[in-house]
């Protein structure tokens, strides 16, 4: 299975909803937080093509994007083709 990576910060919604989506598919997760981490949150926009918002989510080197885009990526049946690889 292809590493996970999910971008968050302590007060995010769907950071939490992203998450619970991974846990139930059974998927782990390296969770980086970046609240108040301005160096991380650089790091975030520069891997996301600029993204600032969270969560930021990614499979392998694939970004994903966020919480919205996991979920359809799992109602359309290819998020679990995507994390096999």
């Amino acid at each position: 299975m292809k590493p996970v990576k999910i971008y968050t910060t302590t007060y995010c919604g769907y950071c939490v909803r992203a998450k619970d989506l991974l846990k139930r598919k059974g998927v782990s997760y390296q969770e980086i937080d970046v609240t108040g981490d301005d160096t991380a949150r650089e790091k975030l926009v520069e891997l996301s093509g600029g993204q600032r918002t969270v969560p930021q989510i990614f499979i392998g080197d694939t970004h994903v994007g966020g919480y919205t885009d996991l979920a359809r990526l799992d109602q359309e049946k290819r998020l679990e083709p995507m994390l096999q690889g």
